[in-house]
Formats: structure tokens, C-alpha cells, sequence
């Protein structure tokens, strides 16, 4: 099954645009059709793993700590991925649509990655 990617708020929204517009076969469902401003990084990883979508956040700061945690508690996670906030847009969307084109979603389970791959 290919990946299936959730945006967390803080992802720069022509990222989402960007990926759908390359490939619209993706499944990318952006914060805002889903999450309040603010919703904690904890209920937002449980999402996730309720919607089996790895999560794309620019979030390199606190994301690590609260997806360890999650993962510690004994939770299981589709994965994260994480942008870093200089990496160019277009780098951004080509590295997201190669992850989905190449690789099965099972292989991104209880890991976190940091773009570029």
C-alpha cells in the first residue's frame, strides 16, 4: 500500500499543494481540513496512527521528543517525516513523491526521517 501523508500545521501549505499537483494520486490531507490551531503534537500522532498517515511536519524542534515519547508509551506510528524549514519547496514536493512512488507505507513504521533522504 502506498503512504498516505497527513500535513501538520506548521507545514508550509504549497508543500501539500505542490505534491497533489505532481502526482494527484497522492492522498495528502492537509491541518486545516482536520486540526484546530493548536491541537498538541500527541492527539495529532494519535491521528495518524487512527488514519494509518504518515505525518509531514517542518517541526524539527519538538517533534522528535513528542513522536519518542509517543512511540516509548508503546504506541504505534505510520511514521514522520520531517522538512526542514531552509529546504527549498521544490526539493520539498520532488522528495515526497519520490517516498511515495518508491517505497510501501509498512516501511516507514515507527520511524522518523529527516528531509533530505
Amino acid at each position: 500500500m502506498s503512504p498516505r501523508f497527513q500535513a501538520d500545521a506548521d507545514l508550509h501549505f504549497d508543500i501539500v499543494t505542490g505534491v497533489l499537483r505532481r502526482e494527484p494520486a497522492i492522498d495528502f490531507q492537509s491541518a486545516q481540513e482536520v486540526f484546530e490551531a493548536g491541537t498538541a503534537d500527541d492527539v495529532v500522532l494519535s491521528f495518524c496512527l487512527a488514519e494509518e498517515r504518515i505525518l509531514v511536519s517542518h517541526d524539527v524542534n519538538t517533534m522528535p521528543q513528542h513522536f519518542r515519547e509517543f512511540t516509548r508509551q508503546g504506541a504505534q506510528s505510520p511514521g514522520v517525516i520531517l522538512v526542514p524549514q531552509s529546504m527549498p519547496l521544490g526539493q520539498a514536493i520532488d522528495e515526497l513523491v519520490l517516498i511515495w512512488s518508491a517505497s510501501e507505507a509498512d516501511e516507514w513504521r515507527n520511524r522518523i526521517l529527516w528531509l533530505p533522504v
